[in-house]
């Protein structure tokens, strides 16, 4: 199984518990592993035959930017679950950051693996 990756897509949202982040915009962002085959492509040299990155990217970011959720955890369920019923990949990993939401840290945030991984 190939993977096809995003590092690092940064997105403005929504996110959080207390009612000081209800009326913000905090940044996520996101790590994307995906599983391909990306043999056709390699051999036919065209887009149509393989995963289309930008356009994962694209869908992630308009459904990020318009969410509210409370939780780092159900966001990156719902994301997981974009990429695996939209874009046909059998498997996905991703890791979903918030950056500064616990003080002397970098970021805080949950990795998940969803689908069949072979």
């Amino acid at each position: 199984m190939d993977i096809v990756y995003i590092r690092d897509l940064k997105v403005d949202t929504v996110i959080g518990i207390f009612d000081w982040e209800r009326r913000i915009r905090q940044t996520v962002s996101l790590d994307l592993e995906m599983g391909a085959d990306i043999r056709r492509a390699a051999a036919t040299d065209s887009i149509e035959n393989t995963l289309d990155y930008k356009a994962v990217g694209k869908r992630l970011i308009s459904f990020i930017q318009t969410s509210e959720f409370q939780l780092v955890e159900t966001l990156a369920e719902k994301a997981a679950a974009i990429v695996l019923d939209e874009f046909d990949v059998p498997w996905v990993r991703l890791r979903l950051s918030k950056p500064g939401a616990l003080r002397g840290s970098h970021d805080v945030g949950v990795i998940i693996e969803r689908g069949e991984r072979s």
